[in-house]
């Protein structure tokens, strides 16, 4: 059996719960509402906690999001998924596309009875969270877009990200290789950042003859294809729900981009995070989880709070 670098049981226990998906797709979600006691419940009809999905970017899986769902878990129903291709999830040889991951994602709010949600995306998860909001406005509070751009990237980026993924030293001959490759030694790693190790150390499993991603680049590859040729300018202005953009100030969605993902968002907002880059929630998670905190009680809880007075 691979030995994955899992860290979903520090501190609270998240509980494995698989979805079906598009197609049939078996997908892993780890429910952190698991480990609390019904005391911390937050506001919501009964007493039941508003839903929050954690939706990671095209790098990442689910238990990166452990820090931010336990932080928000005490007063949200938080629910991270692992999309198909990463994680604990199935890993067909198709599709891989922004649709089939946001008919994923649909079908994780469904069948765990999350509506209205709040979609958290990171980069790639973030468009899946407001293509949601696009596509079933009835199922989406709110969304929360982590340093994704909305702009189209164009083919020489996908030319130089298949280069770059070419380029990676598998297999590892350890664990602390990998981590210091990716947050050191990789020339996409400028400057050099810790974090952005133990970043990628946290996709790493074991196999026999070292340590691998466990997702398949021509995966990767093939999911960026379809939304780095296009913009999404309008997709963005049907987002009816309240939005958050959020930007790290060295991340690579820039300033004025970002400020007119906001101005073309119906309900938009906007969050600048100093001293992080790409990985903002794991670059500065006070200020990230700041940002977030102060953006749900806003958008969802407030607003549900005055409906459940007015109902009385």
């Amino acid at each position: 059996m691979n030995r994955h670098a899992d860290r979903h049981t520090a501190q609270h226990t998240a509980r494995r719960t698989e979805v079906t998906g598009a197609g049939g797709v078996r997908l892993a979600a780890w429910d952190y509402a698991a480990g609390v006691t019904t005391g911390a419940a937050g506001p919501g009809p009964g007493g039941r906690r508003p839903g929050v999905l954690l939706l990671h970017g095209l790098l990442g899986r689910a238990s990166h999001w452990a820090p931010t769902a336990r932080r928000l878990s005490p007063r949200y129903r938080t629910i991270a998924l692992d999309q198909r291709g990463h994680g604990r999830s199935g890993k067909p040889e198709g599709p891989y596309a922004p649709d089939a991951y946001a008919a994923d994602a649909i079908a994780a709010i469904e069948q765990l009875d999350l509506a209205p949600v709040t979609l958290i995306g990171h980069s790639m998860g973030a468009l899946t969270a407001w293509q949601c909001a696009v596509s079933r406005p009835d199922l989406v509070a709110a969304v929360v877009i982590c340093d994704m751009r909305a702009s189209a990237l164009g083919a020489a980026g996908q030319r130089e990200w298949e280069d770059w993924t070419r380029s990676w030293p598998v297999p590892f001959d350890t664990l602390a290789d990998a981590r210091r490759w990716f947050g050191a030694e990789d020339p996409w790693a400028d400057p050099p950042n810790p974090v952005r190790g133990d970043f990628f150390a946290e996709v790493m499993e074991e196999r026999d003859d070292g340590w691998h991603p466990h997702y398949a680049p021509r995966h990767l590859l093939r999911s960026r294809d379809p939304w780095i040729r296009d913009a999404h300018w309008d997709e963005l202005a049907q987002v009816a729900c309240p939005a958050l953009v959020v930007r790290g100030l060295d991340g690579e969605l820039g300033r004025a981009e970002a400020q007119e993902m906001v101005r073309v968002l119906p309900r938009g907002s906007y969050a600048e995070i100093p001293d992080a880059g790409h990985l903002v929630p794991w670059d500065q998670p006070e200020a990230w989880y700041a940002a977030v905190e102060d953006f749900l009680r806003r958008a969802v809880v407030e607003p549900q709070a005055a409906g459940s007075a007015e109902s009385c």
